[in-house]
């Protein structure tokens, strides 16, 4: 059966709505994959979210976990598109183009575009669990479809080609600069609208990924995020606790401009640690902790590239109550101040 890379979107009519429709009424918001049958020794890999699945969810982000036995590493490869990890069990090393990188579990690593590389388990005894979030069915569909395991070469008896030389057009000086792993101390956490964040990967974040944006999110006990209303469908893992998500669908109507309906009544999704819940395209949504002691922790991704084709905003309809109290407390700090 060939592996399929990329979904393929056709309609009889130039209409998209009622697919969309059906799409929405079957699309799983909740996905269970326990990576725990995995971790037999080997190097391994789990779908979570792919255009191989079924039934099918997105492909503007992709997500799987890699698990490593003991001293284990996986095949080495190269693909033209990049790859972000979460370090969840465990720690090792990435050899990207001859260069090593060690991790270990809370640090983001970033695989760069065209790079070759491998993941090794550097203990003897405890298994690694990865977690990846990429948006490779973009650089699929852009036919970036160079890839393969090493040894990928033109035939020996093609002589067309000249010699090796350096992969000079994807090597921006300014990449170059940027880190390959971020540990948990290199980026604060911050009270947002949304609620508690702290950036992964961003164009804010000197981490070496382009495609995607990834933070975590932590919901005190009891709490709730902000309520956001955004274009670009959204992944996140429930990393601890327990919780649920509403959802809101937009419908359409195009008359003389884009108006939106928003439904009246919103979906309800429950959640627990080793989910991954899946937000779609223009929905309102927001987080809720149902543990009234404990924190949820979550990380959540988005595709990069909304942003850089017109859908940048995001509308905040309700803000977290930390936000509130905090910028209550900012302004008390300010009237004191100006009394004195």
């Amino acid at each position: 059966k060939p592996r399929r890379f990329v979904m393929g979107v056709e309609s009889q009519t130039y209409s998209l709505t009622e697919m969309r429709r059906q799409w929405l009424a079957t699309v799983p918001r909740v996905i269970r994959k326990d990576y725990r049958d995995y971790l037999d020794g080997e190097a391994r890999e789990k779908n979570i979210i792919s255009p191989v699945n079924e039934p099918f969810v997105t492909q503007s982000v992709q997500a799987h976990f890699v698990t490593l036995g003991p001293r284990a590493r996986d095949k080495g490869h190269g693909h033209q598109n990049e790859a972000f990890f979460y370090i969840l069990e465990g720690r090792g090393f990435d050899i990207h183009d001859g260069a090593r990188y060690d991790w270990e579990a809370g640090d983001a690593v970033a695989v760069h575009n065209d790079s070759v590389h491998w993941h090794n388990n550097a203990d003897p005894e405890r298994g690694v669990v990865i977690l990846v979030m990429k948006a490779k069915p973009l650089w699929i569909f852009l036919g970036l479809h160079q890839q393969g395991p090493i040894g990928t070469a033109p035939p020996e008896e093609d002589d067309r080609w000249g010699p090796p030389v350096d992969f000079l057009i994807i090597r921006a000086p300014e990449d170059l600069m940027l880190k390959k792993v971020i540990r948990p101390a290199d980026t604060p956490w911050q009270i947002t609208p949304h609620g508690k964040i702290r950036l992964l990967a961003d164009p804010s974040v000197p981490l070496r990924v382009k495609a995607i944006d990834v933070h975590l999110q932590e919901i005190p006990g009891g709490g709730r995020s902000g309520r956001q209303w955004q274009m670009q469908d959204e992944i996140f893992y429930v990393l601890e606790g327990r919780g649920y998500d509403l959802h809101r669908e937009v419908e359409v109507e195009i008359t003389d401009k884009y108006y939106a309906r928003v439904a009246k009544e919103p979906s309800r999704w429950d959640w627990q640690a080793g989910d991954m819940v899946y937000i779609p395209h223009n929905t309102i949504h927001q987080h809720f902790n149902a543990d009234p002691t404990n924190p949820a922790r979550l990380i959540c991704g988005t595709n990069r590239i909304y942003k850089m084709i017109g859908y940048s905003r995001v509308e905040q309809l309700e803000n977290a109550p930390e936000y509130e109290h905090n910028d209550k407390s900012q302004i008390a700090d300010r009237d004191l101040k100006s009394e004195i």
